[in-house]
């Protein structure tokens, strides 16, 4: 774990909640559709019923930056987001498949490889 509290596990929340959000930003931008909050909110929907369901199932809450942790919630919101697009929409291109499989591990996994670099060279420093 991070440090004892509530502190670390709401900025993990937070901190990939930001990254599924970024990532639907990014995508609706790419195809030119509007980025109002509805429009974000509908396409980030299903992946963030992934990051819950992420979060409960590797109970991300013990040890939220663990990059370890970070692969479990990233499959998580990988697979269950892209089912349920797939069971709203009836469609699943595997480019959209592939490219939101790797933004979503940038994202959800490269920040916790980050903090634990910075957290690493901070220990050595000190």
């Amino acid at each position: 774990m991070i440090s004892e509290g509530a502190r670390p596990v709401a900025a993990a929340a937070g901190a990939d909640l930001l990254a599924v959000l970024v990532f639907a930003a990014v995508g609706r931008g790419s195809h030119a559709e509007a980025l109002d909050p509805a429009g974000l909110l509908g396409t980030a929907a299903p992946f963030l019923v992934g990051l819950a369901a992420g979060w409960l199932a590797s109970r991300a809450w013990r040890a939220p930056a663990r990059p370890l942790v970070g692969a479990a919630v990233w499959v998580a919101t990988v697979l269950v987001g892209l089912g349920l697009r797939a069971a709203f929409t009836h469609r699943l291109p595997p480019v959209f498949a592939l490219i939101t499989a790797v933004s979503l591990a940038v994202l959800l996994i490269g920040w916790r490889a980050v903090f634990l670099a910075v957290r690493r060279s901070r220990g050595a420093n000190a």
